[in-house]
């Protein structure tokens, strides 16, 4: 490598400075990303709970009921059936609540129904009352699964339907006095009040906790975006004042009449500042590709001093970092400031790799080819600086790639 162009590489007191904050996340989408994260996981408790209410009362207190009282039940294998079908659709529902799948919500309300009025006639008159008429207290639990997520409105239509079916069979047996018909409204209340309270109380639940991570969420991002935000002005002041303090030695010595205008050393070292400023400038804007736009700002300030210059960009590149962006912009910048008679600057993009390349005639003499050292870099993030030169043009290249 050269020695100007080393020392004005080298030199350049942004080259080594943080990057300032990364893009982040917009403040909205964080908010429901974490709300649905939290929803999902009160959601999935609920479901939890619901599954293994229902399965366990099923298994634990309608199957002993109906193994005890079959010979008393007016079709026992009616009742042992409807029990069986059930169970299945129990444990179908319960599989797919818990893996997050769809449900066939209405199909399996409409069997649930049937089988309801099924067992109710099959129950007999003895045992219409007794536990082995299992559905009063199960059916309830299995209406809640195959309809959860779902609105509440639809969870009642079926209690409702149940209710009328029970009254029916109530009616259809004969039990008409007045303490068959408030055991009647005793049963009805019980054993569906709690699946009613269950399904709100879960659907509340998951609201609530969505709306408070929402908010927390909401109200982290807006701290992180303060703080990054502040970080950025505080890290941009403080290369501010390097680069200053680089021109400001330069107008200096001018001044004082340490360095004279027409040494074609000074005259680098006052575009390689202007460069600095220039390029500190440009990296804040706000444009579709950052990388183009500060070495556009380069390209400029080099035509301004008199220098032809031919800039060609091949391709898009991708979003990177500031500080990925200033690796690759520095030692074609440094080099383009002590370019004499022409130059031109290429840039090749693509996902995953960008090259810069930089052609200007040679000022060194002898043929030489500098070292490739990779620049540092995050992660997979690494750009490569490579210098060569043989006596007639001097090739400056900086490569990013994953």
């Amino acid at each position: 490598m050269s020695t100007d162009t080393a020392q004005a590489t080298s030199a350049d007191p942004t080259s080594t400075e943080s990057t300032g904050p990364t893009v982040a996340v917009p403040v909205a989408v964080e908010a429901r990303q974490a709300a649905a994260a939290v929803a999902s996981a009160s959601d999935r408790g609920a479901r939890i709970v619901v599954v293994a209410i229902a399965l366990a009362w099923h298994a634990a207190i309608g199957l002993p009921a109906v193994l005890a009282a079959r010979a008393d039940l007016a079709a026992p294998a009616v009742v042992a059936t409807g029990w069986l079908v059930v169970a299945a659709t129990g444990a179908l529902a319960g599989v797919r609540l818990l893996r997050g799948a769809p449900l066939p919500a209405w199909p399996l309300a409409a069997l649930l129904l049937v089988v309801d009025v099924a067992v109710f006639a099959a129950a007999g008159e003895r045992q219409l009352f007794t536990a082995a008429n299992w559905v009063w207290g199960t059916l309830g639990w299995f209406f809640v699964l195959v309809l959860w997520g779902r609105r509440v409105i639809g969870l009642l239509a079926l209690l409702a339907a149940h209710s009328l079916i029970a009254l029916a069979a109530v009616l259809g047996h004969g039990a008409t006095a007045p303490a068959d018909l408030a055991r009647y409204a005793m049963y009805v209340y019980g054993t569906l009040s709690l699946p009613v309270a269950v399904f709100v109380g879960g659907a509340v639940i998951a609201t609530l906790a969505r709306e408070r991570a929402a908010s927390a969420a909401a109200a982290h991002a807006m701290a992180a975006e303060r703080d990054a935000a502040e970080r950025a002005r505080r890290d941009r002041r403080e290369r501010l004042a390097l680069v200053s303090g680089t021109a400001e030695q330069v107008l200096a010595e001018l001044a004082d009449g340490r360095a004279n205008p027409a040494d074609p050393d000074v005259q680098r070292r006052c575009v390689l500042a202007a460069a600095r400023l220039r390029r500190l400038i440009a990296e804040s804007d706000d444009v579709p590709d950052p990388l183009l736009h500060e070495l556009r700002a380069a390209a400029d300030l080099a035509e301004r001093s008199g220098l032809p210059i031919d800039l060609v960009t091949i391709g898009t590149p991708p979003p990177l970092p500031v500080e990925v962006r200033r690796r690759l912009v520095d030692p074609p910048t440094a080099a383009l400031a002590g370019a004499r008679d022409w130059a031109r600057l290429t840039v090749v993009a693509g996902p995953a790799e960008v090259v810069v390349s930089l052609v200007t005639p040679d000022r060194d003499g002898p043929p030489g080819t500098g070292p490739s050292p990779a620049c540092g870099g995050d992660g997979d993030d690494l750009v490569e600086l490579r210098y060569e030169n043989d006596g007639e043009i001097t090739w400056t290249q900086t490569r990013w790639h994953r």
